[in-house]
């Protein structure tokens, strides 16, 4: 085993079950959320199948061919890329001799590590649990029912683990009241903003898009920002003054950063998070951030698009932002900085390329959210203060 601080060394592995399914054959992304998980992918290993096989996913073969890898490469665990069922994931230990992990556990690991506020901990701390309770036996396998002589239908150990059942059931229902009393001071706070006319802008997008990076640029702001996946979980927002070339006076918005998306986020953290994805789905305006330098790009546009349909914010006005331009080679690098593109519902929205890095691009960013926040606020409010009486 590794020593405290040592990375672990694990084997990936990743199950293609054809159309429909969630499949990436280079594993680069699980590989990216181990390292942030803290874990050593050492192997990769794919397997092909019509469907998952009842006891162990891949089937005994590919089983084999997986202890085979933790054997040679000395790893001290392995990672599928797809949800494993309590079950699966009890026989696949057992076959293994090493901890199993699947992609959901290892997200909610990350989410976990990363969360600072106190909401943060809480929502993180629901979706484990709630993850948790299908997966008592395998944790507690030493509890498990036992017999005893005649008359004896259970023991200590069935006592014990409904014991931890009704433990972690009080918790969760504790959690969950918690968290509505967070999302009523949301609701609080969000009334206040729209009493006072602000105009709210969320920036959302796929992990490692770029979206903290771009938020600082745009503030000025000292968000935590890093290359890796779920840098950020925390909602921040920010007054962010965007000037008018018209004629018409500036004004501010504000500018909420969000936790990002990736493929097959657990649904439950994405119910956990309901009261900070709220920000995205009560906003005025969404800021789409793409890595332009991503090989997946489309595929990680559907991924947003599919979430943002599942809070409720599928059809809240978008400017795509193509960031990172930086990244490209020279001959790959938009001739221009601003255009149009088609959103899934026939929907046409402006794409600016940018910069979070060098700055490209933000100039033409404010001057669109600008025009958004004058199209949609009444005229009298971009009248300056002092017009309004406020300075009297």
């Amino acid at each position: 085993m590794p020593e405290p601080g040592d990375a672990a060394r694990a084997v990936l592995v990743g199950v293609d079950l054809g159309p429909g399914a969630s499949f990436d054959p280079t594993l680069d992304e699980l590989a990216l959320l181990a390292e942030s998980a803290g874990d050593e992918p050492v192997a990769r290993l794919t397997a092909r199948r019509k469907a998952p096989d009842a006891a162990l996913f891949v089937g005994s073969g590919k089983a084999d061919e997986i202890k085979a890898l933790v054997e040679s490469h000395q790893a001290q665990g392995v990672i599928f890329d797809q949800a494993l069922s309590p079950a699966q994931q009890r026989n696949l230990e057992r076959h293994l001799g090493v901890p199993v992990a699947d992609r959901t556990a290892l997200i909610l690991e990350i989410f976990a590590a990363r969360a600072q506020s106190h909401e943060g901990k809480l929502q993180v701390e629901l979706a484990r649990l709630q993850y948790l309770a299908t997966r008592l036996v395998r944790r507690w396998s030493h509890l498990e029912r036992q017999r005893g002589g005649v008359g004896h239908r259970g023991g200590p150990g069935e006592a014990q683990i409904e014991l931890d059942r009704r433990m972690i059931g009080e918790r969760i229902k504790s959690l969950k009241s918690r968290l509505e009393r967070v999302k009523r001071q949301r609701g609080t706070q969000r009334r206040s903003r729209e009493r006072t006319g602000t105009f709210r802008v969320s920036l959302v997008g796929y992990t490692n898009a770029g979206k903290s990076t771009l938020f600082n640029a745009l503030v000025k702001a000292r968000a935590y920002a890093a290359d890796q996946l779920f840098a950020t979980l925390d909602t921040t927002t920010r007054q962010l003054y965007v000037a008018r070339d018209n004629g018409h006076a500036g004004r501010s918005v504000s500018l909420s950063d969000t936790v990002g998306f990736i493929r097959d986020l657990p649904h439950k953290l994405v119910e956990a998070f309901q009261a900070t994805l709220q920000e995205a789905a009560d906003a005025n305006l969404l800021l789409h951030v793409v890595d332009v330098s991503s090989p997946v790009l489309d595929e990680q546009c559907a991924e947003v698009e599919r979430v943002l349909d599942e809070i409720g914010a599928h059809d809240i006005p978008q400017i795509v932002v193509y960031n990172k331009v930086d990244a490209l080679d020279p001959e790959r690098r938009p001739r221009q900085l601003v255009d149009w593109i088609e959103r899934p519902g026939g929907m046409r929205v402006p794409r600016v390329f940018v910069s979070a890095l060098d700055g490209t691009g933000l100039d033409r960013l404010r001057e669109l959210i600008a025009e958004s926040a004058a199209a949609a606020l009444p005229a009298e409010q971009e009248k300056p203060a002092d017009a309004r009486g406020l300075n009297a």
